[in-house]
């Protein structure tokens, strides 16, 4: 089944494309001089007025929000400020497990179509069907809500009924389910085997992508013996990123030895750099591996098949990639949510900035679309971001390509 990335849309929101860095508040670089704090008496002197004069009364945090996504909103698309609720989420996103009914959707038709429902979860023991529309959450019309609102009302508390009001093919009339929500553990890397060659599918980089690659990869090497392995197919098209530190690790379990990536930030002295951890093989045995991208692929994504390119470990095949080099450190605000600012820039190991460029295949290969999708513009890029930080290999032909699979 063709899937547009409707997860791509909500990652350039923050939903999970950023590569992060957590960090804790700090004192500033610089301090603010006095012709700053003129300019916060001011902000205090309109919002005085809004509040006392405007034709119905606001609501003070509202205003308050606002202003700080205005003034964040001026910097790049990827700093952002997230309140409590919006913090909890990414939390939730990054870590790869939450409450909830254990299924994958779509949108189809205004309803919330299931593609499958995973094995051995709530949804899967109640008698959720592929190919099954959810009509109603709870009683409540699905027609007139987003695929993230609807998927919000399905997370929620462990141990929690939800009712699903189902329409199936053959069914006379809509059938009522009772499902009771658990932890879903997000698998972040699909895999399997295709005559001599494994391949594995990294659909986000979240705390478990590590770990669920070397299961991945443990799996493939038990049904295929290493004299009829040919290779492997490393599939990163439609990710749209996550942590960076799981990005090193990905990449490391592909190489010997040499840098995967580079971080620089403000100050020209500050450079972090990540190297793979020296070894006489890698997790694959050195076998030859093709690594997947297209427009969709994004930040994290864009590391590991940077590095493997650089250091001539894979050929890179598909289409230009989404070119977002950026890094973003969360900053903790207790009770009030948290900040999200970009900090650094990273480059390839050859030195390379990927930011508002992408990563740019060994192999060209253009995915065809179908009749009804022809004609429409799926390119996504970080060129085509208002306000993004311009790349300092930046060209006018920009990043990205189709966001397509």
């Amino acid at each position: 089944m063709r899937k547009l990335s409707l997860l791509f849309a909500g990652a350039l929101m923050g939903a999970s494309a950023m590569s992060l860095v957590y960090g804790t508040p700090g004192s500033a670089a610089n301090a603010a001089g006095s012709e700053t704090y003129k300019q916060l008496a001011i902000f205090g002197d309109i919002f005085e007025r809004v509040r006392a004069n405007y034709v119905t009364p606001p609501d003070d945090k509202s205003l308050v929000e606002n202003a700080i996504n205005g003034m964040l909103a001026s910097l790049d698309p990827h700093s952002s400020y997230m309140n409590a609720e919006q913090a909890q989420d990414m939390r939730v996103q990054t870590k790869g497990e939450f409450g909830g009914l254990g299924i994958e959707v779509t949108m189809e038709n205004d309803l919330v179509k299931v593609i499958t429902p995973i094995d051995d979860t709530p949804a899967a023991k109640a008698g959720v069907l592929a190919g099954d529309y959810i009509a109603k959450i709870d009683g409540e019309e699905v027609r007139g809500l987003t695929l993230n609102d609807a998927v919000e009302k399905m997370r929620g508390p462990v141990n929690t009924p939800i009712k699903l009001t189902i329409l199936r093919q053959g069914a006379d009339k809509p059938i009522e389910l009772t499902v009771v929500r658990d932890i879903i553990k997000v698998k972040a890397v699909k895999y399997r085997v295709e005559n001599d060659i494994g391949y594995m599918k990294i659909t986000s980089f979240t705390e478990k992508t590590y770990d669920d690659l070397e299961n991945a990869i443990e799996n493939i090497k038990k049904q295929v013996p290493n004299d009829k392995l040919k290779g492997y197919v490393l599939d990163l098209r439609l990710n749209p990123g996550g942590l960076l530190d799981q990005a090193v690790s990905v990449s490391d379990a592909f190489l010997k030895r040499g840098e995967i990536v580079s971080t620089r930030g403000r100050d020209p002295k500050d450079v972090t750099r990540f190297d793979a951890k020296p070894k006489q093989v890698d997790d694959i045995n050195g076998k030859p591996m093709i690594v997947l991208v297209n427009g969709g692929s994004a930040s994290a994504s864009e590391i590991v098949a940077g590095a493997l390119q650089d250091l001539r470990r894979v050929t890179v095949v598909g289409t230009q990639s989404f070119g977002k080099g950026s890094v973003q450190t969360i900053i903790p605000l207790g009770e009030n949510g948290a900040l999200r600012l970009t900090t650094a820039l990273y480059y390839t190991p050859s030195g390379k900035s990927i930011q508002g460029k992408g990563i740019t295949p060994d192999i060209k290969v253009d995915q065809p679309l179908p009749p009804d999708l022809q004609g429409r513009d799926l390119t996504r890029g970080e060129s085509d971001l208002k306000g993004h930080i311009k790349g300092a290999d930046e060209s006018k032909t920009g990043s990205g390509s189709a966001a397509y699979v």
